[in-house]
């Protein structure tokens, strides 16, 4: 006999003494039994209900397994009882707890199911390791009225089906009195397969796709049933533990321990996600994204989020674990197999309706340039679908910025760009790739957007409503990705080149940045050092390290520049906060060319010329609407002066006044890499007969050779203006226009005013930055 009346707190039995019970022991050994069992006789001497209670002993702690709920069947025949579920919850040791799992772990076992050998031995050693929890209990009656609401009434009179679902309930109800004590961290999905076949909305959706396809039911359902054990994610406390340590190790091997982010706005998510269908949508600029948003919500005790992987990252190994901690992985393509649409769709309407949050990189692909890129739109599209056929209302989308002070995988982007091919992902591949890891990167950051809330998602094929969710996530993405240091020493430096800057201008440079988005209210990274000058050896000594800013320091004065092979590195960094100063650099330009223009029509070339490059950069940037974003235009130029159009219309001396105030100037450092790559593929259409068709692929193919040409004779400033993504959207500004089909004679002429067009902008850009150099000598 056990010694354990110390653990004897809580009477187990149901307080409805008129009732017979029914014990549900959820026990997977015998010896969790055993101690069961004395819980239920210790407080069960002198009851009534005592003599007529029965036990049944079943184990519900493995998904993988399933349920079967057959020791239930008779003893549910009673209308007039109660089910009372009871197990035995195993508390890791103190030492686990603060390291997470450790290797002779894997080995033995999760501690928090030990074998009966194990558990003797910690009930002996350990005893507050030992709890018993006991789940909530609920009469036969109640149970099966749920039951016949919420499952396919093909099955509903069914015993074995009902005994499962009983089975299932006792489960949920003590993983719910679990969590009080393990955490809310490990609130996991479960028997989601089971609740599909069972669902009414799933088998009428899976009967209808029988009778349009001429396929059995039971068949359909039969396959419904691989597609189930490939897609869900069955997740766990051991393998969320595991995971959330190998998240630790990956992100700790270059990155400082903490994570930055704003406690207050996790609070604010946390009351999100727990009261609505909540998508966490994150910018994607490495493979360890993935890594982040997990680690901060498992820091702070959220429930796991589920997050979809394609299948490249689910080879061997890396998939065993991420589908055992929330990864769901999904075919890259089936618009051609109905039924696993019909039960992805499913599924995620399941997740939703039970308030697990899903996430995952809303831009489809890691960012190659640091900007931000266009959202793809298919699991949104599916997310949104499901959460239409379900029924979901006050849907929650919550943009996620992932930044990072420096980045691994750039180098390895900046080669891609110039058309170099990307590398399978394998098990071989990642080994390389987290040892690449170990060198000094700085600090990652995590912030957290406005959520775009829905009443309700749109209606399957509303393609433009779609999309404006999706422009509105991007925008709100954009707005809370932070300003770090070396995107403004990026951003300096590159506006200096090729010219290198002494250790006091950059640290005025920086300071002029600085303050200009302090005055705009800019997201500006929480932890930023305003006392950079007093140890510029710091992160900077890392991109020194790093080969992406050059420290010359044998001279008189020490100068900082960024060799020109390394520009495409050094943009990657600049890119990342270049969408808060597009407004200001279209400014520039438009005033330049209003002054140059018609004197009595200046305000009017001035705004043609805004409305040009808007519309010019679109594939590129994100803006506001039309109305908001020339009033941002209005609101910028009036921090300036309040009567810069009367300054406009002054002539040049009003213009260089104006000029004088707006410093920093920024247009040469924001759009000159855009608009080189745009003029690249401009000369390369106009190099082709008016009638020849140009195809996106070759143009590509034989932009990359021209801007390498072009750049060898110093007709472009910089490779970072050589790139496939920058050259596949100056084809897409040339599409728009209507010059890549071959036409008649009178295209030729269109394809070279596109180019004067882009060589004036270039002119442009190479005043305003003389201007600002001049400014700089000046000071």
């Amino acid at each position: 006999m056990l010694d354990l009346v110390n653990k004897f707190e809580v009477d187990p039995w149901p307080q409805q003494e008129d009732l017979q019970v029914v014990f549900i022991l959820d026990a997977h050994n015998g010896f969790e039994r055993e101690i069961l069992e004395q819980w239920i006789n210790h407080f069960g001497a002198g009851k009534a209900s005592a003599l007529t209670c029965e036990q049944a002993v079943l184990s519900l702690g493995d998904d993988r397994k399933g349920i079967d709920g057959t020791a239930l069947q008779t003893s549910l025949n009673a209308q007039a009882a109660v089910i009372a579920p009871l197990r035995v919850a195993w508390l890791p040791s103190t030492a686990i707890n603060k390291s997470g799992p450790r290797l002779r772990n894997l080995i033995f076992g999760d501690p928090r199911r030990p074998n009966g050998r194990r558990g003797r031995k910690i009930l002996k050693n350990a005893p507050g390791r030992v709890h018993l929890i006991a789940g909530k209990p609920d009469t036969i009656t109640n149970l099966r009225a749920r039951f016949d609401r919420q499952h396919n009434t093909e099955v509903a009179d069914d015993a074995g089906s009902f005994a499962d679902f009983v089975a299932r309930q006792a489960a949920l109800v003590l993983d719910i009195a679990e969590r009080r004590l393990q955490g809310g961290r490990y609130k996991v999905p479960r028997f989601v397969a089971e609740s599909l076949r069972a669902s009414p909305l799933y088998n009428k959706a899976v009967r209808k796709l029988a009778e349009e396809t001429g396929t059995s039911k039971s068949a359909l359902m039969k396959e419904a049933s691989t597609y189930m054990k490939e897609m869900i994610s069955i997740p766990s406390t051991f393998w969320l533990d595991i995971y959330a340590k190998f998240n630790n190790f990956c992100l700790g091997l270059g990155y400082e321990d903490k994570i930055v982010y704003d406690q207050a706005a996790v609070e604010n998510l946390r009351s999100v996600v727990r009261d609505n269908p909540s998508l966490l949508l994150w910018t994607h600029k490495t493979y360890l994204d993935g890594m982040v948003v997990p680690k901060v919500l498992y820091d702070n005790d959220f429930p796991m989020p589920h997050m979809f992987g394609g299948a490249n990252i689910s080879f061997a190994g890396l998939g065993f674990l991420l589908q055992r901690s929330g990864a769901i992985f999904i075919r890259r393509s089936f618009q051609d197999t109905p039924l696993y649409k019909l039960t992805l769709r499913h599924y995620i309407g399941y997740l939703m309706e039970k308030r697990f949050p899903m996430n995952w990189a809303f831009e489809g692909t890691r960012s190659r340039m640091g900007k931000l890129m266009p959202p793809r739109y298919g699991l949104l599209k599916y997310v949104l679908e499901a959460c239409h056929a379900t029924d979901a209302r006050n849907i929650h989308i919550v943009p996620v910025s992932i930044s990072y002070d420096l980045i691994r995988d750039v180098e390895e982007y900046a080669t891609e760009q110039t058309g170099r091919g990307k590398g399978a992902e394998s098990l071989r591949w990642f080994i390389g790739y987290i040892r690449s890891l170990a060198r000094p990167m700085g600090k990652v950051y995590m912030d957290i957007g406005e959520p775009v809330v829905l009443d309700k998602a749109p209606e399957p094929g509303d393609s433009l409503a779609l999309s404006k969710i999706a422009f509105e996530i991007a925008v709100e993405a954009n707005n809370v990705t932070p300003i770090t240091f070396p995107s403004l020493v990026t951003m300096s430096l590159l506006g200096a080149a090729p010219k290198a800057l002494t250790e006091t201008e950059v640290i005025a440079d920086l300071r002029a940045l600085l303050a200009w988005a302090e005055a705009r209210d800019l997201r500006i990274s929480s932890d930023f050092d305003r006392a950079y000058a007093d140890h510029m050896d710091g992160l900077l000594g890392i991109m020194i390290d790093e080969n992406i800013v050059t420290r010359f320091d044998e001279g008189p004065e020490i100068v900082y520049g960024i060799a020109l092979e390394h520009h495409p590195v050094a943009s990657y960094y600049r890119n990342t906060v270049i969408h808060f100063f597009v407004n200001k650099a279209i400014i520039e330009l438009a005033l330049l060319k209003a002054s140059e223009g018609d004197e009595t029509n200046t305000l009017g070339v001035f705004w043609a010329e805004v409305e040009y490059l808007r519309d010019l950069f679109k594939f590129d940037f994100f803006y506001a609407p039309t109305e908001e974003f020339q009033q941002q235009i209005r609101e910028e130029l009036d921090r300036y002066d309040e009567n810069w159009e009367a300054l406009l219309q002054s002539g040049n001396k009003g213009f260089m006044q104006l000029f004088d105030t707006m410093t920093p100037l920024v247009s040469h450092v924001t759009l000159l890499t855009y608009v080189e790559a745009y003029w690249v593929v401009a000369m390369l259409i106009t190099q082709m007969d008016a009638a020849e068709t140009l195809e996106e692929q070759a143009c590509v193919t034989d932009a990359l050779r021209l801007g390498r040409q072009v750049y060898l004779q110093r007709r472009i400033s910089s490779e970072s203006s050589i790139g496939k993504l920058l050259f596949k959207n100056g084809f897409k500004m040339l599409q728009q226009r209507n010059l890549t089909v071959g036409g008649d004679e009178s295209l030729a002429d269109k394809r070279a005013e596109t180019v004067r067009e882009l060589r004036d902008l270039l002119r442009r850009i190479e005043i305003i930055r003389a201007i600002g150099v001049a400014s700089r000598n000046a000071t």
